[in-house]
C-alpha cells in the first residue's frame, strides 16, 4: 500500500478512536495511562533484550532499569494531575480552565530509546483523551512494534475500556510513511536526529521537538570529589552513552585538577593525557566532524578497540584531557559513548565561560550539571548558562529527565527553547498535549486603579 493510503487508513482509525477517548472520564483514562506504564515496567527484561539485540547499543541491565525507572516516575506524575473537563478554578481572576484533547499525535521515536519514548508518548497522550500514531525508527521497529503490541493486548487482558485503535504503530517504517504521518496529524512529537525534528518542523503541524545534548559538568572547589566523580562515572557510563542527557565533560578547578583525575581514575575512569592516543579517539569517535555512528551506544572496549588504543578491562569510562575548547577540539563536541574530555579553570566565571562555549559549539539549550555545595555559585551558573535544566549534585543522564528526587518533569522528550530550536524550554509533559479553553467570569467587588495609579 502507498504511502498516502496507509497513513490515511490509520489516520481514519485514530479519529474514531479518539473521538471515543473524548468522551471518556478522568478515571478511565488514567486506568488506561497505567495500564501502559505497567505493561513496560513488568516486560522490562523482555523488551530491553529486543532493544539490545535490534539495535545493537546500549546496555541490557540499564534498558532493564531504564524500563522500570521511568514508567514508574511517569505514571506516579500523571497519577494526581486533572487532564480533562475542568482542571483549575482561579477565585482571584475568576477563570475557570477546561482541559479538552489536541486529537491525534504523531510520535516520531528513535532508535537510541525504542521502548520507554513510545510508552511515554502514549502515556502523555491518553492522559489528555488522544489517540496516538507512532512511526518508530527502522532500525528499532520490531521492539517498538511489540512494545506497542504489549500494550494493547494488556488493555484486553486486564478489561480496561479502551478504544481498539487509540494507540497504533506503523511496523513497517519509513521515510515516506512518517513524513505521510507528520503532516496528517494534529501535533508532533519528534524525538530523534535534527534531520527528523527539522522535516517535523516543516511538517505544517504543531511540533515538539528536542535539540541536541552535550551535558557540560562543572566541579566547583570544596566538593567531594570522591562523590562528584561516582555520581559523573555513573551518569556518562549509563546504557553505554546514548543517553541525551549524559555527562559529557569534566571541569575541574586547576588548583585541585589532580586531585579531580585522581578520583575519577580511583571510580573507573581511564584517564588518558596522551596527544597521539587522543587524537587516536577523535579519529574514531568522529568522521569529518561529526559523531561516527558506529561508535554510539558502543562499550568502553569497543570504543578502544575501534582507536586502537589499550584500556584496562575494568576502566567504566574513558576520560580524555582536552586541547581546547568550542570549536578548538572536537572533544567539546558529544560524544553518544563512555567518553569524557576533561579541562581545568581558575575561576567559577571561567569553569562556565568553558561550559558556554562548548554548548555554543553544541547542546545549546540543553542541560548542563553542576556538583557544588555554594549556592551563588550554582545560582551563577544557572542565570548565565543557556540552557534548560541544570542538575545538581546527582548524575545527569538519569536525572535530568526528571526522577522521585527533583523536580523535572518525568520524560523522555527533553525541551531545549528557542536556543535549541524548540518551542519549549522544558521536560515535554502531559499538559503540552491539551488545549485549555478558559472561561472569563467577571470579577465581583473589584477595585479598579485609577489612571494615575495605573501610570504614577
Amino acid at each position: 500500500m502507498d504511502s498516502k493510503n496507509y497513513i490515511d487508513e490509520m489516520i481514519q482509525k485514530a479519529q474514531v478512536a479518539q473521538n471515543e477517548l473524548a468522551t471518556y472520564s478522568q478515571e478511565e483514562l488514567d486506568a488506561i495511562v497505567k495500564t501502559i506504564g505497567k505493561t513496560v515496567y513488568d516486560n522490562a527484561e523482555e523488551l530491553a533484550r529486543m532493544a539490545i539485540d535490534e539495535t545493537r547499543m546500549g546496555v541490557y541491565e540499564d534498558k532493564v532499569g531504564k524500563n522500570k525507572g521511568k514508567s514508574k516516575t511517569i505514571w506516579n506524575n500523571l497519577r494526581d494531575k486533572k487532564s480533562v473537563g475542568i482542571i483549575e478554578r482561579d477565585l482571584e481572576k475568576n477563570l475557570v480552565m477546561v482541559a479538552k484533547p489536541v486529537g491525534i499525535v504523531g510520535a516520531v521515536t528513535p532508535t537510541t530509546n525504542p521502548i520507554v519514548t513510545p510508552m511515554c508518548n502514549a502515556m502523555f497522550a491518553v492522559k489528555g483523551g488522544n489517540a496516538i500514531i507512532v512511526a518508530p525508527h527502522p532500525r528499532s521497529k520490531e521492539c517498538t512494534t511489540e512494545t506497542v503490541a504489549r500494550i494493547n493486548k494488556a488493555l484486553v487482558d486486564n478489561k480496561i475500556r479502551c478504544p481498539k485503535d487509540a494507540i497504533q504503530v506503523i511496523s513497517a517504517p519509513s521515510l515516506a510513511y512518517t513524513s505521510e504521518l507528520m503532516g496528517k496529524v494534529d501535533v508532533v512529537l519528534a524525538t530523534g536526529g535534527m534531520g527528523m525534528v527539522k522535516a517535523a518542523y516543516s511538517s505544517g503541524k504543531p511540533s515538539f521537538g528536542v535539540g541536541a545534548g552535550n551535558v557540560q559538568v562543572i566541579l566547583d572547589k570544596g566538593v567531594n570529589y570522591d562523590e562528584a566523580a561516582a555520581k559523573i562515572i555513573a551518569g556518562r557510563k549509563f546504557d553505554n552513552g546514548i543517553i541525551c542527557s549524559g555527562e559529557q565533560t569534566v571541569i575541574a578547578p586547576k588548583s585541585d585538577y589532580k586531585a579531580v583525575i585522581d578520583a575519577m581514575v580511583r571510580n573507573g575512569a581511564h584517564y588518558i593525557d596522551d596527544a597521539a592516543d587522543i587524537q587516536k579517539f577523535r579519529d574514531a569517535m568522529f568522521e569529518d566532524g561529526h559523531m561516527n555512528k558506529d561508535v554510539v551506544g558502543q562499550s568502553v572496549a569497543r570504543v578502544a578497540e575501534m582507536a586502537g588504543v589499550v584500556v584496562p578491562k575494568e576502566a567504566k569510562v574513558i576520560l580524555l584531557k582536552a586541547s581546547g575548547i568550542g570549536a578548538e577540539d572536537l572533544l567539546c563536541k558529544e560524544k553518544m559513548c563512555p567518553v569524557l574530555s576533561a579541562f581545568e579553570y581558575d575561576t567559577i566565571e571561567d569553569a562556565i565561560k568553558i561550559a558556554q562555549t562548548n554548548l555554543d559549539l553544541e547542546g545549546k539549550g540543553h542541560t548542563a550539571s553542576i556538583h557544588s555545595n555554594n549556592i551563588e555559585n550554582i545560582e551563577l551558573a544557572g542565570n548565565l548558562l543557556t540552557i534548560s535544566r541544570l542538575v545538581v549534585n546527582a548524575p545527569s543522564s538519569t536525572t535530568a529527565g526528571g526522577s522521585l528526587f527533583n523536580g523535572f518533569a518525568p520524560t523522555t522528550t527533553l525541551g531545549c527553547g528557542t536556543w535549541g530550536n524548540n518551542v519549549i524550554s522544558e521536560n515535554l509533559d502531559y499538559k503540552h498535549l491539551i488545549n485549555v479553553s478558559r472561561i472569563g467570569l467577571l470579577i465581583e467587588d473589584v477595585v479598579v486603579p485609577t489612571d494615575e495609579q495605573i501610570w504614577g
